[in-house]
């Protein structure tokens, strides 16, 4: 019995949505996100993306040749990505070196407990995790500004094939999966949404009790 990414998204169809469906990204759309709480999201999510980092360097070194372009130009766009929440947090005037809350503690953790497990598994899980973003930004529709520049850099048409690519190389390495594997590669997938669920979820309750429209452009503390 074989597996593919269209199939897990098909067997747990609630548990994506919950993964890229959120009131945070909402409220993104509607303008009205406060500023506490976006600020938070990308101070956690830059520490997300140095345990991603590892990640995607653990599935280079199990991955076959044949899948190194991929995942070399995906260690390439984090670089690039991480400069950018640098200039980002400075523009807010937010420190980066800051402490890991626990739900990011935990989604950090996990990644890096993947790294002991077959590459079908960390291929599958490195597609779930960018498709996740890739969705989430896109599915709101049409970010207002501040907030379109980061939908924009994690839905665009380029974003979208990058993440086209991934599932190829997933769907590769699942084919030719044990059925032990591929129980894991599930797993993993449904881990995900559920850690995607939480971070939004993270975000979006810091600050809610503060009165005001949101501004994200707005400099202060986070």
């Amino acid at each position: 019995m074989t597996l593919t990414c269209e199939q897990l998204l098909q067997k747990h169809p609630q548990a994506w949505q919950q993964a890229t469906v959120h009131p945070f990204l909402q409220q993104c759309h509607s303008g009205i996100i406060q500023t506490r709480q976006f600020n938070t999201w990308l101070v956690q999510d830059y520490l997300f993306v140095l345990e991603l980092t590892r990640l995607f360097a653990r599935g280079l070194a199990n991955a076959p040749p044949a899948h190194f372009d991929v995942l070399l130009g995906g260690l390439s766009a984090i670089k690039e990505e991480l400069n950018w929440f640098q200039t980002k947090a400075t523009e807010r005037q937010l420190e980066l070196n800051a402490e890991r809350q626990l739900t990011c503690q935990a989604y950090c953790e996990y990644m890096y407990s993947i790294a002991e497990m077959p590459y079908p598994v960390q291929a599958t899980a490195i597609w779930a995790i960018e498709f996740a973003y890739n969705q989430a930004w896109q599915l709101p529709g049409a970010m207002p500004e501040p907030y379109a520049e980061f939908a924009n850099r994690w839905g665009s048409p380029e974003f979208t094939e990058y993440v086209k690519d991934l599932e190829r190389e997933a769907d590769e390495a699942l084919q030719a999966a044990s059925e032990a594997t591929r129980h894991q590669a599930e797993s993993a997938f449904l881990k995900i949404a559920s850690l995607e669920k939480d971070f939004w979820q993270m975000a979006f309750e810091e600050g809610r009790g503060e009165k005001g429209r949101g501004d994200a452009l707005t400099q202060g503390k986070k």
